[in-house]
């Protein structure tokens, strides 16, 4: 019965220890997104001229 004990001990502070692993990274930056934002410049005429489209052939089937 003492090892189950142990084991769980053990679990627990493993569990903690990965715990605030993530949290030191998460404030350290280390799951932010460098990449996407450089990128998604390339991409915004595109999107805005699909919603420009968009809004033109709305405009012309309220017209007609």
């Amino acid at each position: 019965m003492s090892v189950i004990y142990m084991l769980i001990s053990i679990s627990i502070v493993v569990a903690v220890f990965f715990l605030y692993a993530f949290i030191k990274a998460v404030r350290g930056g280390q799951y932010d997104d460098d990449y996407t934002p450089s990128v998604r410049m390339l991409f915004d005429d595109e999107l805005v001229k699909e919603t420009n489209n968009n809004q033109i052939n709305i405009t012309e089937e309220k017209q007609l």
